[in-house]
């Protein structure tokens, strides 16, 4: 079965590390050169240093973020199931600061919150008050196209099942080095 990967951009994970460098550095001038309490640099190392070990995992971590196969999708970041081309209705783009979203909208019956806790189906309502729903494909740390990639999905979910088998088949080789163009 083909399936189609996208994999975390290192580029961005180098510019979260570049940022924290950033504080890191301040924080050091803080406690060096400045009249100011050692506790303020001190705390902007540790705060800031955190995305140093983080930033190197996400750098090593070569394990696809996104999966697309005849199944459905697969998110490492929202869900550890494939999410059934059958159950996806629709499927919009957020945008929060900066960070994209692709919103898939599901039947209510088959959404995840329906098996959990009162808490969980509250936090579910924040999340739809927001805009979002509860299975969201986060598009922070990858590269790509975020309208083609929606399109896309909408395409998949929308096909039948010969026709996803052909929709894939469209699609470039992907790899680990690379991140594969949307046709």
């Amino acid at each position: 079965m083909k399936e189609f990967k996208l994999y975390k951009s290192p580029l961005k994970v180098l510019k979260l590390i570049l940022l924290c460098s950033i504080f890191v550095i301040g924080g050091i001038w803080l406690i060096t050169s400045t009249d100011a309490p050692a506790w303020v640099g001190w705390l902007n190392i540790g705060f800031f240093g955190l995305g140093y070990p983080a930033g190197l995992y996400q750098l090593l971590d070569r394990r696809p973020q996104i999966i697309i196969n005849t199944v459905g999708i697969f998110d490492r970041t929202t869900h550890r199931d494939f999410i059934n081309w059958e159950i996806i209705q629709d499927a919009y783009l957020a945008d929060v600061h900066g960070q994209k979203f692709i919103c898939l909208v599901v039947d209510e019956r088959l959404e995840p919150s329906q098996n959990k806790s009162k808490l969980y189906k509250g936090l579910k309502n924040i999340s739809k008050g927001m805009g979002f729903q509860e299975l969201n494909i986060s598009l922070g740390q990858v590269k790509v196209d975020e309208v083609k990639l929606m399109e896309f999905i909408l395409a998949m979910a929308q096909a039948d099942k010969s026709k996803r088998e052909e929709l894939l088949k469209r699609l470039p080789n992907t790899g680990p080095k690379r991140q594969p163009a949307l046709p």
